[in-house]
């Protein structure tokens, strides 16, 4: 089993807290139109339009908003077009990281990519070199005010494969295939949750103990986030409840 990176719990909780609400509209704008263009306009038959039409709505994003972003998927309206693209790097400590984004130009971003893993103390890697250290997993956050014991017993009858503490929430891990019905058959159960969606696991936790050390990772997977094109960081660093709580960003 894999340890939980409490990278992935600042990203929640910086998410919850960034001030920059329009920045965060446009990553989630761009998710749905790149969902709806690949798969299809239709919520019910694209599962993953529905997991980023879920995101968005549970965001505060417009409904009108959604709709033109997957009308623009579709072709219905005029848009940009963007292309998925992942890429692979280590952070200090010797920290694997992969950057999933949505692009419009390629070369811009690349250059910005490995703009701020240089400028931070990183360092770019050839793709394949860190991606095999992560697996695809469905994660589903459920408020801590939740009992355990119940939230257990239901994700297991609901198909899910793990429950586990992610520090501000209970972590539920399933297959990324399962992750809809595994959240439908929680909801029908009463159980909401904070956020469903599908991400990648590092299969093994690098520990950083050392808090100058540790900030000098947080600061290059921040700075990562903070990019326009990025959608997601995945990092497998292990860091104390205690450092992440001295920094500050």
């Amino acid at each position: 089993m894999s340890g939980h990176s409490k990278w992935a719990t600042t990203k929640h909780r910086k998410g919850a807290q960034d001030k920059a609400r329009a920045k965060v509209f446009a990553k989630l704008i761009r998710q749905v139109e790149v969902a709806a263009r690949e798969g299809g306009g239709d919520i019910n038959s694209n599962a993953t339009l529905r997991t980023m039409y879920q995101k968005a709505r549970s965001s505060s994003v417009p409904l009108d908003t959604i709709e033109k972003a997957i009308k623009r998927g579709t072709g219905e309206l005029e848009g940009v077009r963007y292309e998925s693209v992942s890429y692979e790097g280590y952070a200090p400590s010797g920290v694997a990281v992969i950057v999933e984004v949505l692009t419009d130009n390629r070369n811009r971003t690349g250059a910005d990519m490995r703009n701020v893993f240089s400028k931070n103390g990183g360092s770019m890697a050839e793709p394949g070199s860190v991606s095999w250290q992560f697996e695809r997993r469905g994660i589903l956050l459920f408020s801590k005010t939740l009992d355990e014991d119940t939230l257990l017993e239901a994700a297991l009858e609901a198909g899910a494969n793990d429950l586990s503490d992610a520090g501000d929430s209970w972590k539920v891990t399933c297959e990324p295939t399962e992750l809809h019905e595994v959240r439908d058959a929680l909801e029908a159960a009463g159980l909401t949750a904070d956020s469903a969606e599908p991400s990648l696991e590092p299969t093994q936790l690098v520990a950083v103990t050392d808090e100058a050390e540790a900030k000098k990772v947080l600061r290059l997977l921040h700075a990562i986030d903070d990019l326009d094109d990025v959608q997601a960081v995945h990092a497998n660093v292990d860091i104390s409840d205690e450092i992440l709580a001295t920094y500050d960003g």
